[in-house]
Protein backbone atom coordinates (compact mmCIF):
# COMPACT_ATOMS: atom_id res chain seq x y z
CA UNK A 1 0.00 0.00 0.00
CA UNK A 2 1.32 3.58 -0.84
CA UNK A 3 2.19 6.18 2.27
CA UNK A 4 -0.28 8.41 2.04
CA UNK A 5 1.89 11.21 0.96
CA UNK A 6 2.58 9.33 -2.37
CA UNK A 7 -1.15 9.29 -3.26
CA UNK A 8 -1.62 13.20 -2.24
CA UNK A 9 1.02 13.97 -4.66
CA UNK A 10 -0.73 11.87 -7.46
CA UNK A 11 -4.19 13.78 -7.12
CA UNK A 12 -2.11 16.78 -6.56
CA UNK A 13 -0.27 16.34 -9.70
CA UNK A 14 -2.96 14.98 -12.27
CA UNK A 15 -5.69 17.75 -10.87
CA UNK A 16 -3.02 19.93 -11.78
CA UNK A 17 -2.53 19.33 -15.08
CA UNK A 18 -6.26 18.87 -15.55
CA UNK A 19 -8.37 21.17 -13.85
CA UNK A 20 -5.63 23.50 -13.65
CA UNK A 21 -5.66 24.93 -16.96
CA UNK A 22 -9.51 25.72 -16.75
CA UNK A 23 -9.19 27.26 -13.26
CA UNK A 24 -6.30 29.56 -15.25
CA UNK A 25 -8.61 30.77 -17.92
CA UNK A 26 -11.35 31.37 -15.26
CA UNK A 27 -8.81 33.19 -12.80
CA UNK A 28 -7.55 35.22 -15.84
CA UNK A 29 -10.95 36.20 -17.09
CA UNK A 30 -12.28 37.14 -13.41
CA UNK A 31 -9.16 39.04 -13.27
CA UNK A 32 -10.02 41.45 -15.84
CA UNK A 33 -13.59 41.67 -15.15
CA UNK A 34 -12.99 43.06 -11.51
CA UNK A 35 -13.03 46.34 -12.91
CA UNK A 36 -15.89 45.89 -14.92
CA UNK A 37 -17.52 48.86 -13.41
CA UNK A 38 -14.96 51.44 -13.76
CA UNK A 39 -14.14 50.28 -17.15
CA UNK A 40 -17.50 50.16 -18.52
CA UNK A 41 -18.31 53.80 -16.95
CA UNK A 42 -15.18 55.21 -18.55
CA UNK A 43 -15.76 53.74 -21.96
CA UNK A 44 -19.46 54.81 -21.94
CA UNK A 45 -19.94 57.66 -20.68
CA UNK A 46 -22.61 58.15 -22.55
CA UNK A 47 -24.68 55.78 -22.27
CA UNK A 48 -23.72 54.98 -18.41
CA UNK A 49 -23.06 58.23 -16.96
CA UNK A 50 -25.14 60.94 -15.53
CA UNK A 51 -23.73 64.14 -14.21
CA UNK A 52 -26.45 65.13 -12.05
CA UNK A 53 -27.45 61.53 -11.22
CA UNK A 54 -27.04 62.60 -7.23
CA UNK A 55 -30.30 64.87 -7.71
CA UNK A 56 -32.79 61.86 -9.19
CA UNK A 57 -34.68 60.57 -6.76
CA UNK A 58 -36.04 57.30 -6.22
CA UNK A 59 -39.79 58.60 -7.49
CA UNK A 60 -38.81 60.09 -10.75
CA UNK A 61 -36.77 56.73 -11.39
CA UNK A 62 -39.38 54.78 -11.19
CA UNK A 63 -41.58 57.70 -12.82
CA UNK A 64 -39.18 57.52 -15.84
CA UNK A 65 -39.40 53.62 -15.75
CA UNK A 66 -43.18 53.40 -15.95
CA UNK A 67 -43.05 55.50 -18.54
CA UNK A 68 -40.86 53.65 -20.92
CA UNK A 69 -43.15 50.53 -19.90
CA UNK A 70 -46.44 51.87 -20.71
CA UNK A 71 -44.77 52.62 -24.45
CA UNK A 72 -42.94 49.96 -24.94
CA UNK A 73 -44.85 46.87 -22.68
CA UNK A 74 -45.74 44.69 -25.59
CA UNK A 75 -41.80 44.36 -27.03
CA UNK A 76 -39.98 45.10 -23.18
CA UNK A 77 -38.18 41.33 -22.01
CA UNK A 78 -36.28 43.25 -19.45
CA UNK A 79 -35.83 46.63 -17.67
CA UNK A 80 -33.22 47.73 -15.63
CA UNK A 81 -32.50 50.37 -13.64
CA UNK A 82 -29.23 52.37 -11.82
CA UNK A 83 -27.01 49.75 -10.50
CA UNK A 84 -22.99 49.65 -9.67
CA UNK A 85 -21.32 51.56 -13.23
CA UNK A 86 -24.84 51.99 -15.07
CA UNK A 87 -26.47 55.67 -13.58
CA UNK A 88 -29.17 55.19 -16.54
CA UNK A 89 -31.99 52.87 -17.79
CA UNK A 90 -31.36 50.29 -20.05
CA UNK A 91 -34.03 48.79 -21.79
CA UNK A 92 -33.52 44.63 -23.29
CA UNK A 93 -36.54 44.07 -26.30
CA UNK A 94 -37.93 41.14 -27.95
CA UNK A 95 -35.59 41.74 -30.92
CA UNK A 96 -32.41 41.46 -29.00
CA UNK A 97 -31.82 45.18 -28.88
CA UNK A 98 -31.09 47.31 -25.51
CA UNK A 99 -31.65 51.03 -25.87
CA UNK A 100 -30.47 53.64 -22.72
CA UNK A 101 -32.12 56.22 -21.63
CA UNK A 102 -32.27 58.98 -19.35
CA UNK A 103 -33.29 58.44 -16.08
CA UNK A 104 -35.25 62.19 -15.69
CA UNK A 105 -36.37 62.76 -19.08
CA UNK A 106 -36.23 58.91 -20.49
CA UNK A 107 -34.65 60.82 -24.14
CA UNK A 108 -32.42 57.68 -26.20
CA UNK A 109 -29.32 58.03 -25.09
CA UNK A 110 -28.22 55.31 -27.66
CA UNK A 111 -28.11 50.96 -28.03
CA UNK A 112 -25.56 48.66 -26.47
CA UNK A 113 -21.80 49.49 -27.41
CA UNK A 114 -19.17 47.10 -28.45
CA UNK A 115 -17.39 46.90 -25.42
CA UNK A 116 -20.57 46.43 -22.96
CA UNK A 117 -20.62 43.79 -25.19
CA UNK A 118 -17.25 42.58 -24.60
CA UNK A 119 -17.65 42.43 -21.13
CA UNK A 120 -20.62 40.30 -21.38
CA UNK A 121 -18.91 37.71 -23.43
CA UNK A 122 -15.88 38.02 -20.96
CA UNK A 123 -17.93 37.19 -17.92
CA UNK A 124 -20.09 34.55 -19.93
CA UNK A 125 -16.45 32.65 -20.61
CA UNK A 126 -15.72 32.83 -17.02
CA UNK A 127 -18.50 31.61 -16.20
CA UNK A 128 -19.10 28.33 -19.05
CA UNK A 129 -16.10 28.87 -21.60
CA UNK A 130 -18.46 30.41 -23.74
CA UNK A 131 -19.62 26.12 -24.18
CA UNK A 132 -23.62 26.30 -24.38
CA UNK A 133 -25.65 24.09 -21.76
CA UNK A 134 -22.12 21.79 -20.29
CA UNK A 135 -19.62 24.86 -20.05
CA UNK A 136 -20.90 26.23 -16.59
CA UNK A 137 -20.83 22.53 -14.91
CA UNK A 138 -17.03 22.38 -16.46
CA UNK A 139 -16.05 25.52 -14.75
CA UNK A 140 -18.03 25.02 -11.41
CA UNK A 141 -16.78 21.13 -11.46
CA UNK A 142 -13.14 22.77 -11.78
CA UNK A 143 -13.88 25.36 -9.37
CA UNK A 144 -14.94 22.37 -6.80
CA UNK A 145 -12.09 20.41 -7.39
CA UNK A 146 -9.91 23.19 -6.92
CA UNK A 147 -11.00 24.25 -3.46
CA UNK A 148 -11.37 20.99 -2.21
CA UNK A 149 -8.87 18.72 -3.68
CA UNK A 150 -6.25 20.57 -5.24
CA UNK A 151 -5.36 23.44 -3.19
CA UNK A 152 -6.16 21.33 0.44
CA UNK A 153 -3.29 18.76 -1.25
CA UNK A 154 -1.31 21.22 -1.73
CA UNK A 155 -1.59 22.31 1.52
CA UNK A 156 -1.27 18.71 3.00
CA UNK A 157 2.38 19.00 0.87
CA UNK A 158 3.41 22.21 2.27
CA UNK A 159 2.54 21.49 5.66
CA UNK A 160 4.11 17.47 5.73
CA UNK A 161 7.90 19.26 4.41
CA UNK A 162 8.04 22.95 6.09
CA UNK A 163 5.23 22.86 9.17
CA UNK A 164 9.03 23.12 11.30
CA UNK A 165 10.23 25.35 9.03
CA UNK A 166 8.17 28.47 7.43
CA UNK A 167 10.36 31.10 6.52
CA UNK A 168 11.58 27.96 3.88
CA UNK A 169 8.36 27.38 2.88
CA UNK A 170 7.65 30.79 1.63
CA UNK A 171 11.04 32.17 0.14
CA UNK A 172 11.98 31.80 -3.84
CA UNK A 173 15.64 31.14 -3.99
CA UNK A 174 16.21 32.82 -7.90
CA UNK A 175 19.37 31.39 -8.27
CA UNK A 176 18.39 27.64 -8.36
CA UNK A 177 18.18 25.84 -11.27
CA UNK A 178 14.84 25.46 -13.04
CA UNK A 179 13.39 22.69 -11.63
CA UNK A 180 13.60 23.59 -8.34
CA UNK A 181 12.97 27.52 -8.77
CA UNK A 182 9.75 26.47 -10.75
CA UNK A 183 9.31 24.52 -7.59
CA UNK A 184 10.33 27.64 -5.09
CA UNK A 185 7.82 30.07 -6.88
CA UNK A 186 5.04 27.27 -7.06
CA UNK A 187 5.13 25.84 -3.32
CA UNK A 188 5.43 29.99 -1.88
CA UNK A 189 2.31 31.18 -4.20
CA UNK A 190 0.50 28.16 -3.47
CA UNK A 191 0.60 29.06 0.22
CA UNK A 192 0.70 32.36 -0.08
CA UNK A 193 -2.52 33.19 -1.80
CA UNK A 194 -4.19 29.94 -0.29
CA UNK A 195 -6.94 31.58 1.53
CA UNK A 196 -8.08 34.21 -0.94
CA UNK A 197 -7.80 31.24 -3.86
CA UNK A 198 -9.93 28.92 -1.77
CA UNK A 199 -12.52 31.36 -0.70
CA UNK A 200 -13.01 32.77 -4.93
CA UNK A 201 -12.61 29.15 -6.21
CA UNK A 202 -15.72 28.15 -3.30
CA UNK A 203 -17.79 31.10 -4.14
CA UNK A 204 -17.32 30.45 -7.86
CA UNK A 205 -18.47 26.74 -7.54
CA UNK A 206 -21.95 28.50 -6.52
CA UNK A 207 -23.05 29.89 -9.50
CA UNK A 208 -23.32 26.29 -11.16
CA UNK A 209 -24.64 24.45 -8.06
CA UNK A 210 -26.18 26.72 -6.09
CA UNK A 211 -29.20 24.26 -5.60
CA UNK A 212 -26.55 21.92 -3.44
CA UNK A 213 -24.82 25.00 -2.16
CA UNK A 214 -28.52 26.44 -0.62
CA UNK A 215 -29.21 23.21 1.11
CA UNK A 216 -25.98 22.36 2.24
CA UNK A 217 -26.14 26.05 3.94
CA UNK A 218 -29.27 24.60 5.54
CA UNK A 219 -27.78 23.87 8.58
CA UNK A 220 -26.75 26.88 9.73
CA UNK A 221 -30.20 27.55 10.21
CA UNK A 222 -30.56 26.06 13.43
CA UNK A 223 -27.55 28.24 15.07
CA UNK A 224 -29.54 31.85 14.69
CA UNK A 225 -32.81 32.84 15.47
CA UNK A 226 -34.93 34.13 12.31
CA UNK A 227 -38.34 35.93 13.59
CA UNK A 228 -39.35 35.72 9.92
CA UNK A 229 -40.51 39.42 10.28
CA UNK A 230 -43.20 39.74 6.78
CA UNK A 231 -42.58 42.85 4.34
CA UNK A 232 -45.01 45.66 3.40
CA UNK A 233 -45.76 43.17 0.07
CA UNK A 234 -47.59 39.59 1.32
CA UNK A 235 -48.08 36.56 -0.65
CA UNK A 236 -51.72 36.13 -2.04
CA UNK A 237 -51.34 39.97 -2.33
CA UNK A 238 -52.80 41.94 -5.31
CA UNK A 239 -50.51 44.56 -7.23
CA UNK A 240 -50.23 45.84 -10.56
CA UNK A 241 -46.31 46.85 -12.26
CA UNK A 242 -48.12 50.27 -12.41
CA UNK A 243 -48.78 50.30 -8.55
CA UNK A 244 -44.98 48.70 -7.42
CA UNK A 245 -43.42 51.48 -10.27
CA UNK A 246 -45.35 54.37 -8.65
CA UNK A 247 -44.56 53.36 -5.29
CA UNK A 248 -41.38 53.33 -4.17
CA UNK A 249 -39.95 50.36 -1.11
CA UNK A 250 -38.95 52.57 1.70
CA UNK A 251 -35.84 50.37 2.25
CA UNK A 252 -34.71 48.86 -0.94
CA UNK A 253 -34.18 50.47 -4.69
CA UNK A 254 -35.62 48.34 -7.49
CA UNK A 255 -32.96 47.32 -9.65
CA UNK A 256 -34.85 45.37 -12.46
CA UNK A 257 -38.18 44.25 -13.92
CA UNK A 258 -38.11 40.85 -15.67
CA UNK A 259 -41.27 40.65 -17.55
CA UNK A 260 -42.96 37.05 -18.53
CA UNK A 261 -42.33 35.48 -21.38
CA UNK A 262 -46.36 34.13 -21.82
CA UNK A 263 -49.32 34.68 -20.20
CA UNK A 264 -48.87 31.73 -17.69
CA UNK A 265 -44.89 33.44 -16.39
CA UNK A 266 -44.07 36.19 -13.85
CA UNK A 267 -42.83 39.35 -13.44
CA UNK A 268 -40.04 39.14 -11.04
CA UNK A 269 -39.06 42.40 -9.70
CA UNK A 270 -35.49 42.48 -7.79
CA UNK A 271 -34.38 44.75 -5.67
CA UNK A 272 -30.76 45.96 -3.68
CA UNK A 273 -29.84 47.84 -1.01
CA UNK A 274 -27.63 50.22 -2.73
CA UNK A 275 -27.24 51.49 -6.09
CA UNK A 276 -23.34 51.87 -5.69
CA UNK A 277 -20.67 49.30 -5.44
CA UNK A 278 -19.89 49.50 -1.97
CA UNK A 279 -18.44 46.96 0.71
CA UNK A 280 -20.72 44.87 3.19
CA UNK A 281 -22.89 42.37 3.07
CA UNK A 282 -25.13 42.12 -0.07
CA UNK A 283 -28.57 42.84 0.79
CA UNK A 284 -31.23 41.93 -1.78
CA UNK A 285 -34.87 41.47 -2.08
CA UNK A 286 -36.87 40.17 -4.84
CA UNK A 287 -41.06 39.67 -5.67
CA UNK A 288 -42.42 37.48 -8.04
CA UNK A 289 -45.81 38.75 -9.72
CA UNK A 290 -48.02 36.76 -11.83
CA UNK A 291 -50.46 38.61 -14.56
CA UNK A 292 -53.30 37.98 -12.27
CA UNK A 293 -52.11 40.64 -9.90
CA UNK A 294 -51.53 38.09 -7.38
CA UNK A 295 -47.59 37.92 -5.92
CA UNK A 296 -46.78 34.25 -5.25
CA UNK A 297 -43.15 34.65 -3.59
CA UNK A 298 -41.66 37.73 -1.61
CA UNK A 299 -38.41 37.38 -0.08
CA UNK A 300 -35.89 39.85 1.49
CA UNK A 301 -32.48 40.06 3.26
CA UNK A 302 -34.13 40.73 6.72
CA UNK A 303 -36.58 37.97 6.62
CA UNK A 304 -34.49 35.29 5.07
CA UNK A 305 -33.22 32.50 6.56
CA UNK A 306 -29.23 32.65 7.74
CA UNK A 307 -28.32 30.08 4.81
CA UNK A 308 -30.11 32.44 2.41
CA UNK A 309 -28.23 35.81 3.87
CA UNK A 310 -25.18 33.28 3.46
CA UNK A 311 -25.38 32.55 -0.19
CA UNK A 312 -26.61 35.75 -1.14
CA UNK A 313 -22.83 36.42 -0.39
CA UNK A 314 -21.27 34.73 -2.74
CA UNK A 315 -20.88 37.23 -4.72
CA UNK A 316 -19.36 39.81 -3.42
CA UNK A 317 -16.71 37.24 -1.89
CA UNK A 318 -16.37 36.01 -5.06
CA UNK A 319 -15.78 38.88 -6.36
CA UNK A 320 -14.02 40.95 -3.63
CA UNK A 321 -16.03 43.38 -2.81
CA UNK A 322 -17.36 42.51 0.17
CA UNK A 323 -14.60 43.97 1.59
CA UNK A 324 -13.83 46.73 -0.45
CA UNK A 325 -11.19 48.19 -3.09
CA UNK A 326 -8.66 46.35 -1.28
CA UNK A 327 -10.48 42.81 -1.37
CA UNK A 328 -10.71 43.49 -4.91
CA UNK A 329 -7.29 44.33 -5.28
CA UNK A 330 -6.20 41.03 -3.78
CA UNK A 331 -9.22 39.21 -5.91
CA UNK A 332 -7.24 41.06 -9.14
CA UNK A 333 -4.12 39.66 -8.15
CA UNK A 334 -5.10 36.42 -7.49
CA UNK A 335 -6.52 35.59 -10.63
CA UNK A 336 -3.20 35.70 -12.01
CA UNK A 337 -2.26 32.98 -9.54
CA UNK A 338 -3.54 30.06 -11.24
CA UNK A 339 -2.01 30.14 -14.08
CA UNK A 340 1.49 30.83 -12.47
CA UNK A 341 0.52 28.06 -10.53
CA UNK A 342 -0.07 25.62 -13.85
CA UNK A 343 2.85 27.09 -15.26
CA UNK A 344 5.30 26.45 -12.66
CA UNK A 345 3.75 23.29 -11.60
CA UNK A 346 3.80 21.45 -15.21
CA UNK A 347 7.43 22.96 -15.72
CA UNK A 348 8.23 21.44 -12.15
CA UNK A 349 7.02 18.39 -13.35
CA UNK A 350 8.57 18.78 -16.85
CA UNK A 351 12.19 18.94 -15.44
CA UNK A 352 11.50 16.32 -13.24
CA UNK A 353 10.62 13.74 -15.76
CA UNK A 354 13.06 15.15 -18.34
CA UNK A 355 16.28 14.43 -15.73
CA UNK A 356 14.76 11.33 -14.60
CA UNK A 357 14.31 10.01 -18.63
CA UNK A 358 18.10 11.31 -19.19
CA UNK A 359 19.49 9.29 -16.24
CA UNK A 360 17.66 6.24 -17.90
CA UNK A 361 19.50 6.64 -20.79
CA UNK A 362 22.95 7.11 -19.51
CA UNK A 363 22.58 4.09 -17.29
CA UNK A 364 21.50 2.02 -20.48
CA UNK A 365 24.37 2.92 -22.75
Amino acid sequence: MKPLSKIVKKIHLYLGLSCGILVSISGLTGAMYVWQPELAAALNPKLLQVESIGMVSEETLLKTAFALYEKHQDSVVKLFLPYREQQTISVVYTNGRTLYYHPENGMVLGQKSASISFFENLLNIHRTLGVPKVGKYIVGGSAVLFSLFLLTSGLFLWWKKYRSNFGKGVKIKWKRNKKKLNYDIHKTLGILFLVPLTFMAFSGGYFTYNTYYKKGFTVMDGFAANSKLDTLLQENDHFSVKTLLNNPDENYALRAIYFPENSTGTYQFRYIKERKVVPGLRKTKELKLGNNGVISSTTSFESDLLSAQIVAQMYPIHTGEITGLLGRILVFISGFVPVILFITGFRYYYFRTYKKNNGKKERKN
